[in-house]
Formats: C-alpha cells, sequence, structure tokens
C-alpha cells in the first residue's frame, strides 16, 4: 500500500515513517475521529508542506497506517510465513498468546479497533478486507503446502480453513482485550487448531 508521493531518498522515507509511526501510535490509542493532522504533526516533528509531499489527505495516511498495523502484527508472527507442518501451527499461536503475555495483558487488535470505527465506511473496509486477506493468505499457504505433501485431507479447502482461523483469532483477541484476560484467546486459538486437525489425513 504505496500512497501518493512516496519517498524516494533515506531521509525522506525516515519522515515519511515518522509521519506514519505516530499516526499509528495515536490511531490505535485515540481513534481516527480523534486524530488530526496537527497532533500527527506535533508527534512526529514534520512539516504541514511535508506531510502533504507524501499524503493527499487523511485518507491516505489512514491507508498508510493499515499497512503499518498489518507489518507489525506478521512480525509478531514470523512463523506465519513457515507453516510447513502441523507442530509450525502450534508455534504460530504460541507467538500470538506472547506477544499478549508480554505486554502484561491483552491488547487490542490494532486492525480490530480500526474496523469497529470505520468498518462502515467501504474504503476503509475494503483496505482492511485486504490487510485480513493478506494475513489469512499465510495460513492458506501454509495448508495448501499441507495438503500438497499429503497431511491435509485432499477434499479439504485451505481458503476456508484460513478464514475459520481468523475468524476465531479476531473473536479471541477480542474477548481477552475486553475482560483483559488471555484466556479466551487460548481457547480460541485451541479451538481454531483442533478444527485444522481434524482435516489431516
Amino acid at each position: 500500500m504505496e500512497t501518493q508521493g512516496a519517498a524516494v531518498t533515506p531521509r525522506g522515507r525516515r519522515t515519511r515513517d515518522a509521519i506514519v509511526d505516530a499516526a499509528a501510535e495515536l490511531m490505535y490509542v485515540n481513534g481516527v475521529a480523534a486524530t488530526s493532522v496537527d497532533k500527527v504533526l506535533t508527534a512526529s516533528g514534520a512539516g504541514k508542506s511535508q506531510m502533504y509531499h507524501y499524503f493527499k489527505n487523511k485518507d491516505q495516511l489512514v491507508e498508510a497506517v493499515i499497512d503499518r498495523f498489518l507489518r507489525g502484527i506478521l512480525a509478531n508472527q514470523p512463523t506465519i510465513t513457515a507453516l510447513d507442518d502441523w507442530a509450525a501451527f502450534d508455534r504460530w499461536t504460541e507467538e500470538i498468546l506472547d506477544v499478549h503475555r508480554r505486554a502484561g495483558h491483552p491488547i487490542a487488535c490494532p486492525l480490530g479497533n480500526l474496523a469497529g470505527e470505520l468498518g462502515d465506511d467501504p474504503r476503509v473496509a475494503a483496505l482492511l478486507d485486504k490487510a485480513y486477506r493478506e494475513w489469512e493468505s499465510h495460513l492458506e499457504r501454509g495448508l495448501l503446502s499441507l495438503r500438497d505433501k499429503g497431511e491435509l485431507r485432499a477434499d479439504a479447502d485451505p481458503a476456508r480453513l484460513a478464514q475459520a482461523t481468523m475468524a476465531c483469532v479476531q473473536g479471541g483477541l477480542l474477548l481477552a482485550h475486553i475482560r483483559q484476560d488471555v484466556t479466551p484467546l487460548a481457547d480460541a486459538l485451541e479451538i481454531a487448531v483442533a478444527h485444522l486437525r481434524s482435516q489431516a489425513a
């Protein structure tokens, strides 16, 4: 998700990254509506002319923030790109749980936060769906790999299984955050992996 006026120099990239980082933090904590361009500029130390060099409007900034959220999520789940056996799916769930244990309490999914605030906006909903589908695609590829190796039933549908797994992840994240208890997330992940393993060949 590159935006108009993308930086082409190292200095420009650092400035753009600082703007996106500041916007992502503010939008995560306060929401998009409460995050003005002026607040982003103050937090990032950038000037208004720099902001509008990289982003035509706030909508483009939100698009960049969604991408930044997704990159952060995937970075915290490195095994998701290497789901080459059933044990890897267990390691992936442990990576998710570890993020919330390290924080000392379950934290809100940044994409889920945006979906709750802006999910009725068709443009933002499309961007969020694209992000979720990229997240899901790693699960689907892992399941396809297992099917190719004969470890997943030939009639299993990796795309549907990946979607169901993502639904469990998101529901578990939501309840865990609301209740400040990692148990709902742990249970949801356990159910998701048990469902996947039920399709083993």
